[in-house]
């Protein structure tokens, strides 16, 4: 599987979707003028790497300082087939990382965590 990397911009995270370290990252802003269009690529690649199966542990790693609505509703999504590929048997980590102060991150990583209880999500301060 080809891994899919998108820089980062004012408006948007840089993605990382490495699948043969089985490392995914977000880090930044997510605002962009169009989510689901900018997203689409992401949800794809998720779709189809957690569609094989593998016994090894895949890391998901979130740092994002801030995010919108319409952001936050498509982070849900993708949390959606998180937790399904988990349901699924796949080993999954999800590790939050807020810096101490910024209450919407840290408060959007928490939001998740409630709403994912199956998944085994860490939330932590840098």
């Amino acid at each position: 599987m080809q891994n899919l990397y998108i820089e980062g911009s004012k408006f948007t995270p840089k993605i990382s979707l490495d699948a043969s370290k089985r490392v995914i990252k977000f880090i930044g802003e997510s605002y962009p003028e169009n989510t689901f269009e900018f997203y689409s690529p992401v949800i794809d690649w998720l779709e189809g790497y957690f569609s094989i199966k593998s016994p090894l542990q895949t890391i998901i790693e979130l740092e994002l300082i801030y995010f919108n609505s319409s952001s936050s509703k498509l982070f849900f999504d993708i949390f959606d087939i998180i937790e399904d590929a988990h349901q699924k048997g796949h080993k999954i980590v999800v590790n939050w990382y807020y810096k101490r102060g910024n209450e919407n991150a840290e408060d959007g990583g928490r939001g998740y965590q409630e709403d994912f209880k199956s998944l085994n999500f860490n939330l932590i301060v840098k």
